[in-house]
């Protein structure tokens, strides 16, 4: 799977299995700066898996699920896409995974073999474009020991505080929008929806998130934390609160 996390991204990546984005460095932004925005309706594909491979995009807003289909028709979801981020670097001449817009999406398409060009020609755009493929290869084994090793709860918990950590105002306002579906999140755990929805339920009934809309959601980030097994309860506590903290000083 192509999926390429910006710079920014890199800087909160404590345990991430998401990649994370805020927006693309100003010099690999510029490959796509001329090109037109188009938008994709939610559930509109943006590729199929085992299309050709001809064009790399970029995020300009929105949401987008990339997921593959298995051989007996099960749906694997390997990662969600936001505002920033690279989708269909390949370098294969068929894409290994599809990609359907979940919200009201604007990207920007690229040839492949332009945009190839473009890397080879330009040195300056070379050690970050191959620095977020390394991201992404990290981001995949992260994602494999999540599924390996967390219960469902952690991976629940995991995935609200990698979501949260997408956008930095949802540790200001502890405000948490999830516009993907309950299937959606069940796909990417590996979880079924039903294991899903009832960790959700267990969530509100201690108070740890609260209902607020269709997608949005009131969050306890630092007990989504610690309940996402990414501190040691025992002595962790000061380094949790140091992380938020520095999330609220840095968005204010």
């Amino acid at each position: 799977m192509a999926v390429v996390p910006t710079e920014n991204a890199r800087q909160y990546r404590s345990g991430s299995v998401i990649p994370l984005a805020s927006r693309l460095q100003p010099s690999l932004a510029c490959v796509f700066d001329r090109q037109p925005i188009e938008i994709f309706e939610p559930g509109q594909p943006i590729f199929w898996q085992s299309d050709p491979a001809k064009h790399v995009f970029e995020i300009v807003e929105g949401l987008v699920r990339v997921f593959k289909i298995l051989s007996d028709g099960r749906r694997v979801i390997t990662g969600f896409l936001y505002a920033g981020d690279l989708i269909g670097i390949s370098l294969m001449d068929r894409y290994l995974y599809g990609s359907e817009a979940v919200t009201r999406t604007k990207v920007r398409r690229f040839s492949r073999q332009s945009f190839q060009q473009r890397m080879y020609q330009s040195p300056e755009l070379r050690p970050s474009f191959f620095a977020r493929l390394s991201d992404e290869m990290a981001a995949a084994q992260e994602q494999m020991v999540l599924l390996a090793t967390k219960t469902a709860e952690e991976r629940v918990c995991t995935f609200l505080v990698l979501t949260a950590r997408r956008d930095r105002g949802a540790f200001v306002v502890s405000q948490l929008d999830l516009p993907m579906t309950r299937q959606d999140i069940a796909d990417y755990l590996g979880l079924t929806i039903e294991t899903v929805s009832r960790t959700f339920s267990s969530l509100a009934s201690r108070g740890v998130i609260t209902a607020e809309g269709r997608h949005q959601y009131r969050i306890k980030i630092e007990k989504l934390i610690t309940l996402a097994g990414e501190v040691d309860t025992s002595h962790g506590e000061a380094d949790m609160h140091d992380e938020v903290n520095a999330l609220r000083f840095a968005s204010a």
